[in-house]
């Protein structure tokens, strides 16, 4: 694979020599020791206090409609002290609590079908009456992945702003997205920005558009592209809307006589329109904010473990794209999310016969006009995955296989790779015995990734006396860091519990791997 690069990509995006990189000789006939690994004493932890509020609402349609009647008959007074009261108790835990409470009576009345008159205090009671408060860092707060802040104005000296993911875990193990900010200074010591009281979630909407070919890809790949898949798929447009696809789908299901095939179809069909969908949260709230909370049928049990990367196109046009895991209590899902300013996002089907397993890191640029992505297919090993187009990724090839006493029940990725001028430095994730999760590293040739120059044979980081005890115990884990003047920043979660950061020098790491 060619590549024009010979230099290191910074935390501002521009290229430059890795400090000390390009000086230190590589050693002959001695051994480079592993570097020192610096923890940090900075630690974000769980906070049962950080709620999101949900729809709560069953889908007995009956029991909904009996429960609205029940509040409808309640006297004006009484709904006025009780509306009151619950502003005075759950206001102060929420940005805009009445507009939390108008906007589950609407969605409540587009599932009853129902609307009745009714006051607009009463409407907002109604709606509470359909609310719940859910703790999403109840359980855990790990598994992060960091990356350079969009904004990088106002900062001192040798400083860069950063945004880093967390896996937050509540009530039932579901797990969704949250972010924290923070700064990195000249000597890599890392710092995080007040994070807000608040945390909120906002309603996925369905893509604007959907594209017809990729659409007929993925149909096919899922085995759902039959005759009536056919038909359906060719009275749409080469560029649709969700509700034009639901009107096509509505006349088939009225035309056709098997009306459970084409029920079956038309399901699958729906499915996957609406694990596409974007999300955009309002402007003036703090990035700590906002939660990407499972919505979709293919992640109603969790979000798990994205792995963000900076990614620079070859226009030079910077994208953050992040795979993750989707769960839905049965089977797991890759996915992709894609945003330029972590306030809108868009959430994206991955497809193709090696888009499966966990654990996709992408690459931040493309190499020899390919997409290339690490990833872990079979479970156990580390694979190397290139592709024309981001969204399918059809070939793959195992690029290492577990050697050392730490990794042998299974490797696999701790983030997307980091551009050094010496090749593509590649945090791993090693499990040994006890089941103990480790952290080590690889180093990939800058022009073909396919070629393993050099990894830790011990691991660089692994869990002390402090960090083996939590949810599960002896793992510490990352899901992506960066390089800042010289300075390899890890951050990484302990037994799947809370989050810390460790340091350490680029240069003596990759000479210890060049040895």
């Amino acid at each position: 694979m060619k590549n024009d690069t010979r230099t290191s990509i910074n935390t501002a995006g521009e290229r430059e020599a890795v400090p000390g990189s390009g000086q230190t000789p590589r050693a002959r006939g001695r051994v480079v020791p592993l570097p020192k690994v610096t923890r940090q004493e900075v630690k974000l932890v769980a906070d049962h206090e950080r709620v999101i509020a949900r729809l709560f609402i069953t889908a007995d349609r009956e029991r909904t409609k009996e429960t609205i009647d029940r509040v409808l008959s309640l006297p004006d007074a009484q709904v006025t002290r009780l509306l009151q009261g619950l502003r005075e108790d759950f206001a102060p835990r929420h940005r805009n609590i009445n507009a939390i409470f108008e906007d589950h009576f609407r969605q409540l009345v587009q599932f009853t079908g129902e609307v009745k008159a009714m006051s607009p205090d009463r409407r907002l009671l109604v709606g509470a009456y359909f609310t719940c408060e859910y703790s999403v860092e109840a359980a855990a707060l790990f598994n992060p992945s960091m990356v350079v802040h969009p904004d990088q104005t106002e900062l001192g000296a040798n400083e860069c702003r950063f945004v880093m993911s967390l896996r937050a875990c509540g009530e039932g193990h579901i797990s969704s997205v949250e972010f924290r900010t923070g700064l990195i200074d000249g000597t890599g010591r890392v710092s995080f920005d007040t994070c807000s009281k608040y945390a909120i979630t906002e309603q996925p909407v369905a893509d604007r558009q959907y594209l017809k070919y990729p659409f007929y890809l993925k149909l096919n790949e899922m085995g759902a592209y039959n005759e009536i898949a056919q038909h359906i798929v060719d009275d749409l447009e080469d560029s649709f809307t969700l509700d034009d696809l639901c009107r096509v789908v509505e006349a088939h299901r009225e035309e056709h006589s098997d009306r459970q095939y084409v029920a079956e179809t038309s399901e699958n069909i729906l499915w996957l329109a609406r694990s596409n969908y974007h999300i955009e949260f309002p402007p003036g709230t703090d990035l700590s904010e906002r939660v990407i909370f499972p919505v979709s049928e293919n992640e109603s049990r969790g979000i798990e473990d994205a792995r963000f990367v900076r990614f620079v196109h070859d226009n030079g046009r910077v994208v953050y794209y992040a795979t993750y895991t989707a769960y839905n209590g049965f089977r797991i899902l890759p996915q992709l999310i894609e945003t330029s300013d972590f306030r809108y996002f868009k959430i994206i089907t991955l497809n193709g016969r090696y888009a499966e397993n966990k654990g996709m890191a992408l690459f931040p640029r493309r190499i020899d006009d390919k997409y290339v992505m690490i990833s872990r297919v079979d479970g156990k090993n580390l694979y190397l995955m290139l592709s024309d187009n981001l969204h399918f990724w059809n070939e793959a090839a195992v690029l290492r296989q577990p050697t050392y006493p730490w990794e042998l029940v299974q490797i696999g990725n701790c983030g997307s790779p980091l551009e050094t001028e010496r090749g593509w430095l590649v945090l791993t994730h090693g499990v040994g015995p006890m089941r103990r999760y480790s952290i080590g590293a690889m180093l990939l040739d800058l022009e073909d990734p396919s070629k393993v120059i050099g990894c830790t044979k011990t691991p660089i980081l692994m869990p002390n006396a402090a960090e083996r005890d939590g949810y599960v115990p002896n793992v510490v884990y990352s899901c992506g860091g960066m390089i800042h003047k010289g300075e390899l920043i890890i951050p990484y979660a302990m037994s799947d519990s809370a989050t810390s950061v460790a340091t350490v020098p680029v240069a003596e790491l990759l000479d210890h791997m060049t040895q």
